[in-house]
């Protein structure tokens, strides 16, 4: 997928960047991204933007089934949107093709919903090792993100997938990764209280991206015309470009030029030329690099691209520790060393937007070839995260789902609930009575009968209210009123009603709210049986010992 994207790049817009701004840098971007709509429109026929969060629906309500068309449509998608200068990253659209094509091995070969998600999520980690040559950090981005609930054995199969990846990476690609940068010089302690400041200030960019992020994409969402949202998002992300050339594509390049302090070198005079004379001039555009990253990302998104925000946020990470280290050298007359606090708040920002700090940690200590700067990582992963988490309770991955109620693979509980296939619970033998029966019609039922419910359905089969038999023991031996009194007179009206459609939580719930031990089920209003307390719970225990097994 990366030669894919250096491909379309070389091919079609090579030369772009020469000068500061080019004008045809407003073209370019629009262009790739009404190609990709078009590709998405009428080839794939799908929605596959927002390649993470269609992993975690996939798991939640999908039992792990991703279409067979995305093991290569965000491959052709991504090319296209950050080929011709989308300012978003390929590694959301690689973590969702790793993970279609292990999902799809998984079907194809009928297995169960636990091995569909452990292959799927092989095929996730796979793709963050192959992508960055860092199979600890894909391992650790499957358990942290994905939030996979995996046993010890199932670790055995994500190291496999992990290591393959990196070492067939490194066998077509060699050494060149993504950005690759040696630690020559440690840290003292002395240096981790501006770590530590570091972590907030991190944390804080995280809570920023986040927020704008999801906020720039809803007002997008509200333009109802497709050809004016992309219109409008090209020409911004056009015009970001023009003033920002380090925004075409994915950034990595200008990561690189930070890391090195070889700021000189960047794309185009608009960013590191003339206007950013003295220090603080630099600060200034450094600051707003910082602040317009995510409005060209969003708005690549928003107007229609395809791509994540991985990149994005090492991009925005990398620009606020070389910033924050800059500007305190500047003022407090240290010397902090830049490239440190670059890698450092790279960790950070990933920790508090993706809420992944230990995949953060060792991502950048592999990216590093070493761990001279395990213990800031840490330190500023760790601060980073907590204070993004104070103020925000989901990542950006899982915040929509989770508030839409779509989100499972966080909560242990309702993942086993809503995969529960409870129906298959529902007690279909219980003996009817007719509304227009009377008390001695009941009792030639209750004769032929070893329940103690009675539910009351009328010729349609619709149930109008059910009849306990400790409500009628003590008029059973009064014949004289088997006549006298009719069923209606004895039903009661059900605490609440199941659909025979609900999911398993839903179930769940209304067994919380009534306090019932049994409810009635029903299908499209008609009568089916009734689902019990107790045999939810039997069901629910058996699935999890199944998921806890070795």
């Amino acid at each position: 997928m990366k030669n894919a994207i250096h491909f379309t790049h070389v091919l079609f817009t090579q030369g772009v960047m020469k000068g500061a701004g080019g004008v045809l840098s407003l073209a370019y971007p629009l262009f790739g991204i009404i190609l990709t709509v078009l590709v998405v429109k009428y080839l794939v026929r799908d929605n596959i933007s927002h390649g993470v969060s269609k992993v975690l629906y996939a798991i939640s309500r999908r039992k792990s089934f991703i279409k067979p068309h995305n093991n290569w449509s965000s491959i052709l998608a991504s090319s296209l949107t950050i080929g011709f200068g989308g300012s978003v990253g390929a590694e959301a659209p690689i973590v969702l093709t790793g993970a279609s094509i292990g999902s799809n091995i998984a079907r194809y070969f009928k297995l169960n919903y636990k091995y569909v998600t452990l292959l799927l999520g092989c095929g996730a980690a796979g793709a963050i090792s192959g992508i960055f040559k860092a199979p600890i950090g894909g391992i650790l981005f499957t358990l942290e993100v994905l939030m996979l609930d995996l046993t010890m054995s199932s670790i055995v199969p994500l190291l496999i997938s992990s290591v393959t990846a990196a070492t067939v990476a490194f066998f077509f690609m060699g050494d060149n990764v993504l950005f690759s940068f040696q630690v020559n010089q440690g840290f003292t302690l002395s240096e981790l209280p501006y770590y530590l400041i570091l972590g907030v200030f991190c944390g804080f960019v995280g809570l920023y991206f986040t927020r704008a992020t999801i906020g720039i994409e809803k007002l997008f969402g509200k333009i109802g015309n497709r050809w004016t949202r992309m219109i409008l998002g090209g020409l911004l992300l056009g015009a970001l470009i023009y003033f920002y050339p380090a925004f075409y594509g994915e950034g990595y390049d200008t990561v690189m030029l930070l890391l090195n302090a070889e700021t000189g070198k960047a794309p185009g005079t608009v960013l590191f030329g003339e206007i950013a004379s003295g220090f603080w001039g630099f600060a200034i555009l450094m600051a707003g690099m910082l602040l317009l990253k995510v409005l060209a990302t969003a708005s690549t998104n928003g107007a229609g691209g395809v791509g994540g925000v991985v990149a994005p946020v090492l991009f925005t990470g990398g620009v606020a520790g070389y910033f924050l280290s800059s500007i305190m050298n500047h003022m407090l007359g240290i010397s902090l060393v830049e490239s440190s606090f670059t890698l450092t708040a790279m960790a950070g920002v990933f920790a508090a937007v993706l809420h992944a700090p230990l995949t953060a940690i060792f991502l950048i200590a592999e990216i590093t070839e070493g761990y001279g700067l395990l213990i800031p990582l840490i330190l500023t992963s760790t601060v980073a995260f907590v204070t993004k988490r104070s103020f925000r309770k989901y990542s950006i991955y899982n915040e929509q789902l989770a508030l839409s109620g779509e989100l499972i693979t966080h909560d242990k509980d309702k993942a086993v609930m809503t995969l529960l296939d409870w129906t298959k619970e529902v007690e279909k033998d219980l003996l009817t009575v007719n509304p227009e029966g009377n008390l001695g019609d009941l009792v030639k039922q209750v004769a032929r009968s070893n329940r103690n419910i009675f539910p009351v359905v009328d010729e349609f089969n619709i149930l109008e209210g059910v009849v306990l038999l400790d409500d009628v023991r003590d008029k059973m031996f009064k014949p004289e009123l088997y006549e006298k009194i009719s069923v209606r007179d004895l039903m009661t009206i059900p605490p609440s009603y199941i659909d025979i459609n609900e999911r398993g939580d839903a179930v769940l719930k209304a067994f919380e709210q009534t306090g019932a031990w049994n409810l009635p089920v029903l299908d499209r209003g008609r009568y089916v049986g009734f689902i019990s307390k107790s045999r939810i719970f039997s069901a629910y225990r058996e699935l999890l010992r199944q998921f806890s097994e070795e």
